[in-house]
């Protein structure tokens, strides 16, 4: 119960941090986004306002958004990033309209890619949410 304030925070910390991110590599960056990251982008911002008026309002019950929200772009930065590192998923599929979504502008490590730190972010919004109590 104590721990509930300190998750909605951290919520907010990690989807702030990952929209900032998104936007950094826009628009300082010029990075220019494909139908994909649009699709993350659509999901990840509505996160930050849900769990920063949750917070103000300590309302814990907005967990149940951020899980909803959270679980769809769990599966959309999964199937996004398997486009990027699967050639069998990549080749299987139509191709993205405008910026291919195969394309990696980051490749940290060989596997950290743009999608892949929209999936952690989600993944961690997704776990913290089930750790916040009624």
């Amino acid at each position: 119960m104590k721990y509930n304030k300190l998750f909605m925070q951290l919520i907010f910390l990690v989807s702030l941090i990952a929209t900032l991110g998104s936007l950094y590599f826009s628009e300082i960056r010029l990075y220019l986004p494909c139908e994909m990251c649009w699709y993350q982008r659509i999901i990840m911002y509505p996160i930050v306002l849900i769990s920063f008026i949750g917070l103000i309002r300590n309302d814990m019950n907005s967990r149940i958004y951020l899980r909803a929200f959270s679980g769809i772009g769990i599966l959309t930065s999964a199937y996004h990033y398997s486009l990027q590192k699967f050639s069998f998923i990549a080749d299987s599929q139509p191709a993205c309209t405008g910026v291919d979504c195969t394309v990696q502008y980051i490749n940290w490590f060989g596997f950290i890619t743009i999608p892949f730190l929209a999936l952690i972010a989600f993944i961690l919004i997704f776990t913290m949410s089930f750790l916040i109590k009624k």
